[in-house]
């Protein structure tokens, strides 16, 4: 559970991050997977990142303190978001000089919309963390959004596509904000990481 979360820093550089002194996880996904709703939601504050109905809202790495032993870290979205593309390449430059060069850096769950069927950026995302071996575990958001039927074609379809470059696949959580459902098990994943 978490009882305490406060924002530290917002940052575009990963040596300019909070000193590597406690665990830290990491959140990203495309633009409006519903990433800000879903660390609100974990925090039980709906404050805490910023919400936007325009996606693309994160532009900074943003760290926050939980229960003052590990640290939440908000990156930027990837994907679509109404900026320009050399804006775009910088936070995707950012994040990934971050993933792989911080060495507190536990785990990155990667957001990913269970409405739709597998994603190219997805699917680039989550292969390019592979290839680079990041610890990663995937989030499925919006799950209130979509009848149960047609949410495990898309996960199961998902896994098919994973299947083609992953030999297993990595963690997987069902979320949803609304109904905060999934974030007690994504919040025990973490326990038992830093335990």
């Amino acid at each position: 559970m978490i009882f305490q979360a406060e924002f530290l820093c917002s940052n575009t550089d990963w040596k300019k991050c909070p000193e590597a002194d406690l665990p830290e996880f990491a959140f990203i996904g495309r633009s409006n997977v519903g990433k800000s709703s879903l660390i609100n939601a974990m925090a039980n504050n709906k404050k805490l990142a910023k919400t936007s109905s325009t996606p693309g809202k994160t532009r900074l790495i943003n760290h926050f303190l939980i229960n003052k032993k590990w640290y939440l870290v908000d990156l930027p979205g990837y994907g679509y978001a109404k900026v320009s593309k050399k804006s775009r390449n910088s936070w995707g430059e950012m994040s990934s000089a971050y993933l792989q060069k911080r060495n507190n850096l536990m785990c990155t769950f990667v957001l990913v919309d269970v409405r739709l069927e597998p994603q190219i950026k997805d699917l680039e995302f989550i292969n390019w963390c592979g290839a680079k071996q990041l610890p990663i575990a995937i989030v499925f958001t919006k799950a209130d959004k979509v009848k149960a039927g047609e949410r495990q074609s898309n996960i199961a379809k998902f896994e098919k596509a994973l299947l083609e470059t992953w030999e297993e696949l990595p963690p997987q959580f069902v979320s949803s904000s609304v109904k905060k459902s999934g974030l007690d098990e994504i919040i025990s994943y973490i326990n038992e990481i830093i335990s």
